[in-house]
């Protein structure tokens, strides 16, 4: 029995491991937090909750919207680089 416990345990921790922040999410994808909240809806980012409650979103989820983002670079519909430069550059702003 306690090995079980041992492996939902461990696999927690990997899950935990493997997801980010709603905000570094938002800042991986060059977008604002509100863009985050409605992709999470949309289903298109897939979220876990910590035991204290947080949502935090699985990093596999944040790549394949990259990914599609990328496709969609390649195809000319956007810019993911130039959105991610705004992003930082408005953050760094907030810092200061």
């Amino acid at each position: 029995m306690e090995s079980t416990n041992t492996e939902v345990n461990r696999g927690f921790e990997t899950r935990i491991g493997r997801s980010v922040s709603l905000d570094n999410a938002a800042a991986m994808l060059g977008v604002s937090r509100r863009t985050i909240y409605n992709r999470i809806r949309e289903g298109r980012l897939q979220t876990v909750r910590t035991l204290g409650g947080s949502q935090r979103v699985l990093i596999e989820s944040v790549d394949e919207v990259r990914d599609r983002a990328a496709a969609e670079d390649r195809n000319g519909q956007r810019d993911l680089s130039e959105n991610h430069q705004k992003a930082l550059t408005q953050a760094n702003w907030r810092n200061e």
